[in-house]
This record gives structure tokens, sequence and C-alpha cells, in this order.
């Protein structure tokens, strides 16, 4: 019966994500979700008591989907800025493949301002990407701060312009294999703000196409 009980819930999360995709979080109904997951409106409610409820646990999805991604590539011994690179590739290809990342995003720019989020994938992204900034700073591997730049300022606010215009470029409808290379190029001009000239070479700016190996850092 539990077994069971995760699978309903896991359909309803995939059926809200599509639902919040297509309709928008305001024009998305309870009733469209439950019909699209195959199941009544009780057993939705049975598992989440509103839509916030529910939109929230999608965005609790994907900030989770994306820390999974941080930790299994810091197990491999990646550097710091490596692991953001390949973040920003991963978010380029999951916002094209996986509909609860990209309701994560649509449902964070819709409710930003109108409703207090308990979930806010945007925010899940800019703290991950944050602590992969000061392990790189705790390693010597970042460009000094200029002067009076309080802690990390410069960086989020460089990152929040990265992800926002990933998220649209995406949203256009631009084939995955074009949006990595867009995603690279950016690379190219980002990473001479974040590390010194002797270091860019250093890191791969081109999306991931096997596994990592420990300590790849090659260009």
């Amino acid at each position: 019966m539990q077994a069971r009980s995760l699978r309903t819930r896991q359909k309803l999360l995939l059926a809200g994500a599509r639902m919040f995709n297509r309709n928008g979080y305001a024009g998305a109904t309870l009733g469209q979700i439950a019909g699209a997951a195959g199941v009544t409106k009780g057993a939705l409610y049975f598992h989440f008591t509103s839509k916030d409820g529910l939109a929230d646990a999608v965005q609790e999805r994907g900030g989770a989907l994306l820390r999974d991604f941080v930790r299994r590539h810091g197990e491999t011994g990646a550097a710091p800025v490596q692991v953001l690179i390949d973040l920003t590739h991963w978010l380029a290809r999951t916002f094209h493949d996986d509909p609860v990342i990209r309701a994560s995003f649509r449902i964070t720019g819709e409710c930003t301002g109108r409703r207090p989020p308990v979930a806010d994938f945007h925010q899940a992204w800019i703290t991950e990407a944050l602590r992969l900034l000061a392990r790189a700073r705790a390693e010597g591997a970042l460009l000094s701060m200029q002067e009076g730049e309080e802690s990390g300022e410069g960086a989020e606010a460089l990152l929040s312009a990265t992800v926002c215009g990933i998220a649209v470029l995406a949203g256009t409808g631009m084939p995955h294999g074009e949006l990595g290379d867009r995603v690279g190029a950016l690379w190219k001009t980002l990473l001479p703000a974040l590390v010194a000239p002797d270091d860019v070479a250093h890191y791969r700016t081109r999306a991931q196409t096997a596994r990592p190996a420990r300590q790849e850092r090659a260009a």
C-alpha cells in the first residue's frame, strides 16, 4: 500500500508539472491535474491539500534533482568551477527534457511577489551555485573581489543573469544542441571574469559527453 501511495504521489507530481507548464500556475486547476494523473480529486487532496502545496512539491523535487547533480559531480573530484559549468549545461538539458525543471522555473517566475513560496527553485539554484563559488574561493581558484564588493555580490548577479538567460533561451524552443553551444560560448566570456587568465584553459566549457573521470578539468 505504501508503494502504491508513493506511485500515486509521483504521478500527481508529474501531472502537476505538465499542467503548470501548459497552463501556467494560475491557469492549471486541481481537476485538470487529477485527470491528467488518472486519479480522483479526493486522491489528490490526500497527498496535497492545495495547489500551493503541489506547486511547492514540484519545486522541491526540482531542487532535489539539482542537489543530487551537484553531489554526484562533486564526488568525482571535479573542481567547483567545473561543477558549476556542468550545472548550467545540466540546466539547459533538463529544461528541455524534464517537465519538473521547466515547471519549477515557471512556478517561481509566476509566483514571485504574489505569494511567499515555501519552495523557490531559482533561489535553490543560486544557493548551490554560490556554495560552489565559495569552495572555489576557499581553494584560491577565483579572482580577488573588487574593492568594496560584498562577498559573492557580483558573482550572484552574474549567475542570476546567466540562469535567467538560459531559461529564456530554452523557452524559445531552441534545439538542445544549439542551446548547449550557446551555454558553452557564454562560459568562454564568463570565465575570465571569475578565474585567473592562466587558469581559463583548465576548464571545459562544452557540455560533458561522457561520465566524468576523477580530477577531470580538461579543456
